[in-house]
């Protein structure tokens, strides 16, 4: 097990009518921005929740935050900020929201350089940030109980993370009975981001980490078997449970510390998002089978290791069974609603070769094998067509 660090400062709030609890969470003499994205909390009930809760507080309202937050939205929240005095973010909606949110509230504070996108493009230290809290109805990110934020800028077309200590939100609720509204391809897109997550830090190579292994394992076969579940019988409180706090544990850092992580499946989703716009969770079910057939030689043990405990696969001949837990891999992702193919997302050779570009250009090297440019373009082709 590999040396590490472990602080998740998180008030996690969990389960039915908790957003009342904001009365009590949300300083009482705080200037508040409330940040969410198209509007849908304005239509399930959320929005008249969260004002209840905060009724006789100052709250600034700043919403069109989008499934891939934009720079230059956040920027707009960052001006209201500094000109209203805000002092409490509060972020109502999914991950994508919470992400935008940790941007506003680094960027607000931020005095390093002249940009702040420098956060993101520089990895520039993040030294002050207004607090934040969210109300969480999307389960995908796993952003509610973890320090990370993956922004866009459109004028680059780039698509970067960042990570902060300070980024932690105070406090995280989470309430399934939120999520029953969600549109089928949000829940397939959180399913699929989810199951992702996991495996970026578990299908990677051993060092001898059986109780994080047994904890992903866990949470893939929970994936498993209650993500169908979810679409076929939406209203079902106990799914939604599972499902959210499968996202929670998904990224929070449990299943990280100590292991060999990986990270190459996010990093080529992310651009092609940036290139293409197709949904995230759609990025991530194209790219990591074929991520895993590149890499069979080097994730060979981990990947035998999943087929046995995941799904049953077993056998002397090693790389029909890594193909038969692809296989698998693929069936349970078409079974969630992300049939993934590169001409359904507009991967055309095109945008291949700006994606190329892209890794040629920063010198980055991703996931545990150090892979670059060439490699992502050898990957890119075996996606499928």
């Amino acid at each position: 097990m590999l040396n590490f660090q472990y602080c998740n400062p998180v008030n996690v709030v969990f389960g039915k009518g908790q957003i009342a609890k904001l009365a009590e969470l949300v300083p009482a003499d705080a200037r508040v921005m409330m940040t969410y994205g198209g509007g849908s909390i304005k239509r399930n009930g959320v929005y008249e929740q969260v004002m209840a809760a905060l009724a006789g507080r100052k709250v600034i309202e700043f919403g069109g935050i989008e499934p891939n937050p934009k720079y230059e939205t956040c920027m707009k929240a960052v001006d209201i900020c500094k000109s209203e005095g805000v002092d409490f973010l509060l972020s109502v909606g999914g991950g994508s929201t919470l992400d935008g949110t940790k941007f506003i509230a680094a960027a607000a504070k931020y005095t390093a350089t002249e940009d702040p996108w420098d956060i993101c493009l520089k990895g520039t230290p993040v030294t002050d940030e207004i607090p934040i809290g969210c109300v969480i109805t999307l389960p995908a990110t796993g952003s509610e109980m973890n320090g990370w934020s993956v922004v866009s800028r459109l004028s680059t077309d780039e698509k970067l993370s960042f990570w902060s200590q300070l980024s932690f939100p105070k406090f995280s609720i989470l309430d399934p009975e939120v999520t029953m509204s969600l549109p089928e391809r949000q829940v397939a897109n959180g399913i699929v981001d989810t199951f992702v997550h996991v495996c970026e830090q578990y299908v990677t190579r051993p060092v001898n980490t059986p109780i994080q292994d047994r904890q992903a394992e866990g949470v893939l076969l929970t994936l498993i078997e209650e993500g169908p579940k979810a679409l076929s019988d939406p209203k079902n409180y106990d799914v939604r449970a599972n499902l959210m706090w499968a996202a929670t544990v998904g990224l929070n850092g449990w299943l990280a510390k100590g292991v060999v992580e990986d990270w190459g499946t996010h990093a080529i989703g992310h651009e092609i998002t940036a290139f293409t716009g197709t949904d995230h969770g759609k990025t991530l079910a194209l790219v990591m089978p074929a991520l895993w057939k590149y890499l069979r030689r080097e994730k060979e043990a981990k990947l035998l290791q999943y087929a046995d405990r995941v799904w049953g696969i077993r056998g002397d001949d090693k790389d029909a069974v890594i193909d038969a837990a692809i296989e698998k891999t693929v069936e349970f992702f078409k079974s969630v609603g992300c049939d993934a193919s590169r001409s359904a997302y507009g991967v055309t050779d095109e945008v291949i070769e700006k994606i190329v570009l892209v890794f040629e250009r920063r010198g980055t090297k991703i996931t545990e094998c150090a892979i670059g440019a060439h490699e992502i373009c050898e990957i890119l082709k075996l996606c499928a067509k």
